[in-house]
């Protein structure tokens, strides 16, 4: 079965090395590129990427370990290192670790045995943002009206 349904986000320069990322729900987030020589608080493109990878696959997760307690603590970080090689920058050695814990008792038992299988899910199978980045994409570059 093969789903196809479009998504898709608008970049506007708000200023130099500043932007907004808008949805199509009319949501927005800024961003920036000054962030990553060390100025601004602004996420970078990069940070975003990561933390796009961390909240999906803490989505998928969240759902199947809250159906039986809520955490006491739910923590999703991913780490990665930014080269640049022949093949470009890039980032490499992606990794996501997940720091839960739930409340003593057998519900947080039930939710405690669950999320290594329900980590494993998403990354194997749900997260559509670590998938993607895992399997390669293409991604098309075009100039429109320019």
């Amino acid at each position: 079965m093969t789903e196809n349904t479009l998504r898709s986000v608008t970049i506007e320069r708000t200023g130099t090395g500043h932007f907004t990322a808008t949805n199509a729900r009319g949501g927005t987030i800024n961003f920036g590129t000054s962030s990553d020589a060390g100025g601004g608080t602004d996420f970078t493109p990069v940070e975003l990427l990561l933390a796009a990878i961390a909240g999906c696959t803490a989505a998928d997760v969240d759902v199947a370990t809250t159906r039986h307690v809520e955490p006491a603590g739910f923590t999703v970080t991913v780490t990665g290192n930014k080269i640049s090689d022949e093949l470009g920058n890039r980032m490499t050695d992606l990794a996501v670790t997940f720091s839960v814990a739930f409340p003593d008792g057998e519900s947080g038992d039930r939710a405690r045995a669950i999320l290594p299988r329900a980590v494993k899910t998403s990354h194997d199978r749900l997260c559509t943002v670590s998938r993607t980045v895992e399997i390669g994409t293409p991604v098309t570059a075009t100039v429109s009206g320019a």
